[in-house]
C-alpha cells in the first residue's frame, strides 16, 4: 500500500500570475469541456503545473482539483513563397471543484 505524500504549494509572484495565464482558449471544444467544470487557458512554455494552479487560484479566487497541459509544436507554413514556421503554444485544462467557476468573458 502506497501513501502519498501531500503536495506543498508553491509561492507565485503577482507579476509571474499574470504572465502565466495570457488567454482563455474559446473554441467549440473549449465551450464543451466547460460542461465538466473544467476551463482552458494558453499559458508560457516554461509554465509548470504547480505554478499554473497557484495562478488561476490566486487570480480567479477558485479552488483547483486538477491541471492538464499540453504542448502543441508550430507548423511549418509557406507564406509569399517562403517556408517559415508558426511558433510553438501551450495549453493548460483546469479542472475546478464542484460549485466553483469562472466566468472568462470579464477581465482579470
Amino acid at each position: 500500500m502506497s501513501t502519498v505524500k501531500p503536495r506543498g504549494r508553491i509561492k507565485v509572484s503577482d507579476t509571474r500570475m499574470y504572465d502565466i495565464v495570457r488567454a482563455p482558449v474559446i473554441t467549440e471544444k473549449a465551450t464543451m469541456v466547460s460542461e465538466h467544470n473544467q476551463v482552458v487557458f494558453k499559458v508560457p512554455l516554461d509554465a509548470t503545473k504547480p505554478e499554473i494552479r497557484a495562478a488561476i487560484e490566486g487570480l480567479f479566487s477558485v479552488k483547483v482539483t486538477a491541471v492538464n497541459t499540453l504542448r502543441q509544436k508550430g507548423k511549418t507554413k509557406r507564406w509569399r513563397g517562403r517556408p517559415g514556421r508558426r511558433s510553438d503554444s501551450k495549453k493548460a485544462i483546469v479542472t475546478l471543484a464542484e460549485g466553483q467557476s469562472i466566468d472568462i468573458t470579464t477581465g482579470v
